[in-house]
């Protein structure tokens, strides 16, 4: 773990970022008026899979869909139909 200053922190942002990449790092503090502020860490990306389409053939959409668009739309506003 290293500790650095807002000043340096600010000035080779790069760098720290590149020693995180590379393993050099596995984490930086910040560190502003003597006091620890932030950490810089790798993100650990995880793979959650297909989301598009996971619901394909699961219903049927019907042809009609839009024709109670008008009276939906009355029901969030809270207007009456005519």
């Amino acid at each position: 773990m290293q500790f650095v200053n807002m000043l340096e922190a600010k000035s080779s942002l790069s760098r720290l970022i590149e020693a995180i990449e590379q393993g050099r790092e596995r984490e930086i503090i910040i560190v502003r008026n003597g006091r620890s502020v932030a950490r810089l860490v790798e993100i650990q990306e995880t793979f959650f899979g297909q989301r598009i389409g996971i619901a394909k053939g699961k219903f049927e959409v019907p042809d009609n869909i839009d024709v109670c668009n008008e009276e939906i739309a009355q029901l969030f506003t809270g207007e009456v139909a005519p």
